[in-house]
């Protein structure tokens, strides 16, 4: 029981990301609500940081302590609290009542923050590209859609859902034009993987910690914000179209996780991706789901061709595969479109690499046994970048199969011949996503 006039002690559970969001859009100027902490999953590293008091505002003038997510029952009887926000994403149904209960037993209130409350406003048009799973391909249609719209004479500004893996204080707000950019931005694997392929076909990418300011500096220089969304959560920015992606590939994953299926009941137009991978059936599927769900939506179907490009690399040659890492983490996937690329291309052996896991690599299959034999791209930390080249320097392979946005070799030392797997959205059959497109345009005063 809160007494009158005191503050509600409040934990918000994170995952660097939705979490600094809510608080900085609900709750850090709230005399009502005292945050004591955040707790962090999900990403190595993160825990043990503090939300800093540039960050925080004037109600917290040491900062906000993050802390791991295995504390929240003795951080929660520790410091009296009484509401436990509940703030990251891509997260199974039975998993979100888990920590619930686990909130409940030890009498805090459970709260998930909706859309309207979270949402800031912007006053140039907004086209916002979500998914229900990572690893659907949102970032092959952002790309996409911010090329035609180039086409079209639109000034497009992409703001990037938030991985502030570093200095808190000095990600708050964050412009990439350039590879020099990312450079100076100290830009993990994971952020060059999102970010690298926009700024190579000349589109800016903003991202950061406080989306306000974020929000402000892109409508400064675009007729139109691009929001492209991370794992399946909703927009941060309100927009005018909503474009939701659903996955053939793990049909009837749009409604068992969180917030994916909140969020494909909000879509505009539902895209189904990688048709040109996924049988009849399960298309069947999620287009039966999307139209339950989002009966007044636009469906649209997706397709992810790939390209490997030197083939004669992977042709009667044992390879390994380096797949994109978060798609095959917590996004599920035993597999990504490397593998699929590999074995097209006439690979002799898929070389599993799980003998030759350096420790870092070796814990993260521990953590999701779901992995096939491919290696994922982990590279939150120089820890992490430096074991994942250990485990190919180690593996007995004639050629790395490299799946991942980004020129992974220019990154980490790799001693074999490298293929580069490259994969884009395209529409099979009839164009319809744009001219829809150019429908919201047109009546955005946009076009």
């Amino acid at each position: 029981m809160v007494a009158a006039g005191e503050r509600v002690r409040t934990v918000i559970m994170g995952a660097a990301g939705r979490d600094f969001h809510d608080f900085n859009t609900v709750y850090r100027d709230d005399p009502a609500t005292e945050v004591v902490a955040f707790t962090a999953t999900q990403i190595p590293g993160i825990a043990g940081r503090r939300y800093p008091p540039s960050l925080a505002g004037g109600l917290y003038p040491e900062g906000i302590p993050i802390v791991a997510e295995a504390e929240l029952e003795a951080l929660c009887r520790r410091d009296r609290v009484g509401r436990v926000v509940f703030a990251y994403s891509d997260i199974g149904h039975a998993a979100v009542m888990h920590l619930a209960s686990r909130a409940l037993a030890v009498g805090a209130d459970f709260v998930l923050l909706g859309p309207e409350r979270t949402m800031l406003s912007a006053r140039v048009p907004v086209i916002a590209v979500s998914a229900v799973r990572t690893g659907c391909g949102k970032s092959q249609v952002s790309r996409w859609l911010s090329g035609r719209l180039a086409e079209r004479g639109v000034r497009v500004a992409v703001i990037r859902h938030p991985m502030p893996y570093g200095d808190l204080e000095s990600q708050a707000v964050q412009r990439f034009a350039t590879a020099a950019d990312l450079d100076a931005a100290g830009c993990t694997l994971e952020e060059r993987e999102e970010y690298e392929p926009h700024l190579a076909e000349g589109h800016v990418v903003f991202a950061g910690v406080d989306y306000a300011r974020i929000v402000a500096a892109a409508q400064a220089e675009a007729d139109l914000i691009l929001w492209e969304g991370g794992n399946n959560d909703f927009p941060f920015v309100r927009p005018g179209l909503h474009l939701v992606l659903v996955d053939p590939l793990r049909a009837g994953h749009e409604t068992a996780y969180h917030p994916g299926e909140a969020v494909l009941h909000m879509a505009d137009i539902v895209v189904i991706a990688k048709t040109d991978t996924a049988g009849p059936e399960a298309v069947a599927r999620v287009s039966s789901a999307a139209r339950a769900l989002a009966p007044t939506a636009e469906i649209v179907a997706g397709a992810s061709p790939t390209t490997v490009d030197r083939p004669e690399l992977v042709a009667g040659r044992r390879v390994l595969v380096v797949e994109d890492g978060p798609t095959i983490t917590h996004g599920g996937m035993p597999n990504g479109a490397g593998l699929v690329a590999a074995e097209g291309a006439g690979a002799a052996a898929i070389v599993d690499p799980r003998p030759f896991a350096a420790p870092a690599i070796g814990k993260a299959y521990a953590q999701y046994p779901h992995i096939g034999p491919v290696l994922p791209a982990l590279g939150y930390g120089a820890g992490q970048l430096t074991d994942l080249e250990r485990t190919i320097a180690a593996a007995d392979v004639d050629t790395v199969v490299v799946a991942t946005p980004i020129d992974l070799a220019a990154l980490i030392r790799i001693d074999r011949p490298v293929a580069r797997v490259r994969y884009a959205f395209a529409e099979p059959g009839e164009p319809r996503l744009m001219a829809l497109v150019d429908g919201f345009l047109g009546r955005a005063g946009a076009a």
